[in-house]
């Protein structure tokens, strides 16, 4: 068993369905049940759902078969990955690292210190480490995520606690709000909540990929899966659910706009784990024999189906409560304890949804741990406990950080005024700045370079010869033989076509992800506004006459 599980010392998932359950973990996050319920209810509900699973097929998909691909064929982590295929010099990489640094330099030129100096400094990489910075900025990444991200998951655990001792009975959605705030302000409650989640993904991590993040996967996963389910049945069966339940599935096409259509987008790419090396350093413990296409399709639909399950399990329960359906950050720890606390038996419901947002966190957390501890194992020569160990403490002391900075900046001696003038004026405290670094930077800038590295540097041809390795039909079958059912009609067998799978995802990788990302990208950083303008208002008029009713 133990040489079924590593190879050339190397760890592997015990099979195709651990690692879709492993790598659907760490996409199914705090994203799936916070974020896309609220962009959802802000956008018009069943039309963003549908533009949202529009986007996952075009750019999400793509660009996680890029990642797994590169994953399994190197065999390392990510930095180890883009070092092992890098070419000795690269004209693209040098004309990107001069197209930051002039970036960088126009910022400077405009006082917006902060974001200059990070381009000149990104830029300046790419000229000394090529191709190989993409794999630094994935490992960066997911370190810091997880500083801030684990703060999020310790609060889950606290609230929690609270559902379980019925501490959440809220009349009013104000009053569940000024709980909140009292539980965030609470420095030490929260860092032990932290210390908590962190303790929980380094353990999983310390125990490897197949007894530990294998393991409690195949668990937490299901169980998953099986808190939602009930949690909809509660829903959907509440006087008055029939208004939430046609939010989700009546399309009102009016109210989506070109900002929806780029939220969608921007949360379709961060949902799947793209961008910070999660799915390279699981990719990288698949076997040959493993179907990357079917895999990374499986872990896309998983992922998208929490995500309309999501909206399922919280819109009925909260039309039928009487609440809004477009709240905003809020619905998950201010809406829904005050919707919980209207039921019957609220604790128990309570306790469910907050034990399911855990999991969520927890699946995503050792996923972010895993990159970070592998880059030590493989690049470092640490073993892997010292690395989840070592690690875990530290992302856990830069946690601290951020719980500190959203309560009490003065424990942090002048800190906020540095980084106030270094970005622009506004406030920006250490959680808001590596959020916003993170997520709004690094991760878009990560997957384009994956794109761009995958699709024009590596070469699609190599890429897709790897994914040949136990998925023959994905480069081989024309697609509209694959549509039609015909792909096993000797008549529509032949080797050579010139639209099938594969081909189309190139052209994908190519072309349309690196520009649909980058597109997101300038508008989320603020450098490309697709709004349009307000138009002028109209001259006053007389009121007009009530119609007769």
């Amino acid at each position: 068993m133990k040489e079924a599980a590593r190879q050339n010392g190397r760890e592997y998932w015990s099979g195709r369905l651990g690692f879709i359950l492993a790598a659907a973990g760490s996409a199914i996050g705090l994203g799936n049940l916070w974020r896309f319920p609220y962009i959802t209810g802000q956008n018009g509900g069943a039309a963003f759902i549908l533009v949202y699973l529009l986007c996952v097929a075009a750019v999400g998909i793509p660009v996680m078969l890029c990642e797994i691909t590169l994953g399994r064929h190197t065999q390392r982590n990510p930095v180890g990955c883009f070092r092992q295929l890098t070419p000795p010099g690269s004209l693209l990489a040098h004309l990107i690292g001069a197209g930051l640094v002039l970036a960088g330099l126009t910022l400077l030129c405009f006082r917006t210190l902060g974001w200059g100096i990070v381009l000149l400094l990104l830029g300046g990489l790419i000229f000394a480490l090529s191709w190989r910075v993409v794999g630094y900025l994935g490992v960066l990444a997911g370190f810091l995520i997880l500083s801030y991200y684990s703060m999020i998951g310790g609060w889950a655990l606290g609230y929690l606690g609270k559902a379980i001792v019925n501490d959440l009975a809220f009349e009013t959605v104000a009053q569940a709000k000024t709980s909140f705030e009292t539980f965030a302000g609470n420095v030490p409650l929260v860092v032990g909540c932290h210390f908590l989640f962190m303790l929980l993904c380094t353990v999983i991590v310390y125990h490897g990929v197949r007894r530990g993040i294998e393991a409690t996967c195949k668990i937490m996963v299901p169980l998953l899966f099986a808190i939602v389910l009930i949690l909809i049945l509660r829903g959907v069966t509440l006087p008055g659910a029939e208004a939430g339940i046609r939010f989700c599935f009546t399309p009102d096409f009016g109210k989506l706009s070109g900002q929806s259509v780029l939220i969608a987008l921007g949360h379709a790419f961060f949902t799947l784990s793209l961008g910070m090396g999660a799915m390279i350093t699981y990719g990288s413990y698949l076997r040959k024999q493993d179907n990357i296409f079917v895999s990374g399709v499986s872990i896309a639909a998983l992922d998208t189906l929490v995500s309309v399950l999501a909206c399922l399990m919280i819109f009925p329960a909260v039309f039928a409560m009487g609440f809004a359906g477009g709240e905003g950050p809020g619905l998950l720890f201010q809406v829904v304890p005050a919707v919980f606390h209207r039921l019957p038996a609220a604790p128990l419901w309570g306790a469910l949804f907050f034990l399911l947002v855990v999991l969520a966190a927890l699946t995503s957390g050792i996923s972010l741990l895993e990159v970070v501890t592998a880059y030590f194992v493989d690049e470092r020569r640490w073993t892997r406990r010292r690395a989840a160990v070592v690690m875990g403490a530290v992302i856990f002391g830069l946690g601290c950080l951020s719980i500190v900075s959203r309560n009490d900046w003065q424990a942090l001696a002048g800190l906020e005024r540095v980084l106030t003038a270094a970005f622009g004026g506004a406030r920006a405290s250490f959680f808001d700045l590596i959020d916003n670094l993170t997520c709004n930077w690094m991760l878009p800038l990560g997957g384009l370079c994956i794109c761009v590295f995958v699709g024009w540097i590596w070469g699609a041809g190599r890429a897709i010869v790897e994914m040949r390795h136990g998925s023959e039909n994905f480069a081989d079958v024309h697609l509209w033989t694959l549509l039609a059912g015909l792909k096993e009609d000797p008549s529509h067998n032949a080797r050579v076509h010139p639209l099938t799978l594969a081909s189309l995802w190139a052209v994908f990788v190519r072309v349309v992800c690196p520009v649909a990302i980058l597109i997101t990208f300038l508008h989320t950083v603020g450098w490309l506004n697709l709004t349009p303008r307000a138009a002028a208002p109209a001259p006053e008029r007389p009121p007009a006459a009530a119609p007769a009713e």
